[in-house]
């Protein structure tokens, strides 16, 4: 049995409901999706990478200490972490500062991160959604 990583990116929502929702209630709309399930938005998430464990937590020990470097280890911790709005300034920069110490493999994930953290920086309410499956 292999573990793997897969990182999920939300990359559509839609209410569970056949009426189309007015101009003027965009704003209500947006926030509903913000705070999720309770109001019936089921969440579409896209593959974005699948990885090794082994190399993940490769990729997790190449980051100095701190936030960065825990927020990805959450991972060994928990068994998944939320990537949101709120990391991206963090991991953006932590990223771009630790590309010289990314292996070949490690850099092919560094630029679909950066990619996808500047999506979420441009389109709030996106995030990645990592988990770890014994596959």
């Amino acid at each position: 049995m292999t573990t793997k990583v897969f990182f999920y990116l939300l990359n559509e929502r839609f209410v569970e409901n056949d009426e189309q929702v007015p101009e003027q209630a965009q704003q209500v709309m947006y926030y509903s999706l913000a705070i999720g399930h309770h109001v019936g938005v089921i969440d579409c998430f896209k593959k974005l990478l699948v990885c090794d464990y082994d190399d993940y937590q490769r990729f997790v020990e190449s980051f100095p200490e701190g936030e960065a470097q825990r927020k990805f280890s959450g991972l060994m911790k928990f068994g998944e972490i939320v990537i949101d709005s709120s990391h991206v300034n963090l991991l953006a920069k932590a990223i771009d500062e630790n590309k010289g110490n990314f292996t070949a493999q490690h850099q092919q994930w560094a630029d679909i991160l950066m990619d996808t953290l500047a999506s979420i920086q441009r389109e709030p309410v996106m995030y990645i959604m990592v988990k770890r499956r014994d596959e």
